[in-house]
C-alpha cells in the first residue's frame, strides 16, 4: 500500500528546513553570530530579532541562559524527523512515515507553544518592550505559523493515520469472521 502524502505538507517540511537550520546555528554561534560578531554577516536579520525577542539578544546570552540553545536543539531534531518524513514518504515508501511527520509536527507545535507559554508566565520579559507592531509583524505573525502549520499537519496526518488503522482493523476482522475455532 502507498503512503499517502500532502504537497503542502511535504512542501512545510522541506522549506522550513533551512530556515529552522539557520535559525538554529545563530543560536549556537551566539555571539559569534551576532551583531558585531565575525560571523554577523551569515545571519544578518537576526541584528533586528536580537533587540525585539531578547531570547536571540545579548541580555541572554549574558545570563548563560540554557533556552535558546535547547530550543534550538529540539528544532534541528524535529527538522531531521522531518525530513525523515520525506524520504520514507517519497523514496523507500514506508508505511511508518505519517507517524514520523505527526510526531514532528507535534514536537514543533508544542514546543512554540512552550516558547510562547514561557514567555506569557515571565510578564512577557523578552518582549515586552517592543511596540504593538513591532511585536506583532516580527514575533506573533512568524511564531504563529509555528503553531498554525504544524497543527494542522498533526491534524490531517492524524486523521489518515486513523483512516489506515480503521482500514486495518475492518480487514483483520473480515479475515478472521470466516475462521472457524
Amino acid at each position: 500500500m502507498a503512503v499517502k502524502t500532502h504537497v503542502w505538507i511535504s512542501l512545510w517540511f522541506l522549506l522550513t528546513a533551512p530556515v529552522i537550520f539557520w535559525d538554529a546555528f545563530y543560536c549556537f554561534m551566539r555571539p559569534r553570530s551576532m551583531t558585531g560578531g565575525d560571523l554577523h554577516w551569515i545571519w544578518e536579520p537576526y541584528g533586528l530579532y536580537q533587540e525585539v525577542d531578547h531570547v536571540y539578544g545579548v541580555e541572554s546570552l549574558q545570563r548563560n541562559d540554557g533556552f535558546p540553545n535547547a530550543q534550538s536543539f529540539m528544532n534541528i531534531v524535529e527538522t531531521l524527523l522531518n525530513l525523515t518524513y520525506l524520504y520514507l514518504a517519497h523514496v523507500s515508501g514506508a508505511t511508518v512515515a505519517p507517524l514520523i511527520g505527526f510526531a514532528a509536527a507535534t514536537m514543533t507545535l508544542w514546543k512554540t507553544v512552550l516558547y510562547l507559554a514561557q514567555e506569557f508566565y515571565c510578564g512577557w520579559c523578552a518582549t515586552g518592550h517592543n511596540d504593538l507592531k513591532t511585536l506583532l509583524v516580527f514575533w506573533v505573525l512568524p511564531s504563529g505559523l509555528w503553531i498554525v502549520f504544524p497543527g494542522l499537519i498533526v491534524y490531517i496526518l492524524g486523521k489518515d493515520i486513523a483512516t489506515t488503522l480503521g482500514t486495518a482493523q475492518r480487514q483483520a476482522v473480515k479475515a478472521t469472521s470466516g475462521k472457524k475455532n
